[in-house]
């Protein structure tokens, strides 16, 4: 590693940036696999938008890949759309 100023700066800001983003990735993911759990159709339907929301937030600040979001919001929106 180069031990210039802004070498030194970037890496401080990096281990940041991806302290804040692996929080918002896990909470996420939590989220995304509580409603995969949920068996109950009227929970389901009150999580989905939520679950979407958090989804696409990440997507717009480039955590995740938006087509990943977008994967997981259809397969999401299918399950609970089956359930009896």
């Amino acid at each position: 590693m180069a031990n210039h100023k802004s070498t030194l700066k970037r890496v401080r800001q990096a281990k940041a940036a991806r302290l804040h983003n692996r929080y918002y990735a896990k909470t996420t993911r939590n989220a995304v696999s509580a409603l995969r759990a949920t068996s109950d159709k009227n929970e389901a339907v009150a999580l989905l938008p939520k679950v979407a929301s958090l989804l696409d937030k990440l997507a717009k600040k480039n955590i995740i890949h938006k087509n990943k979001a977008a994967n997981l919001k259809s397969k999401l929106a299918k399950k609970v759309n089956t359930m009896a």
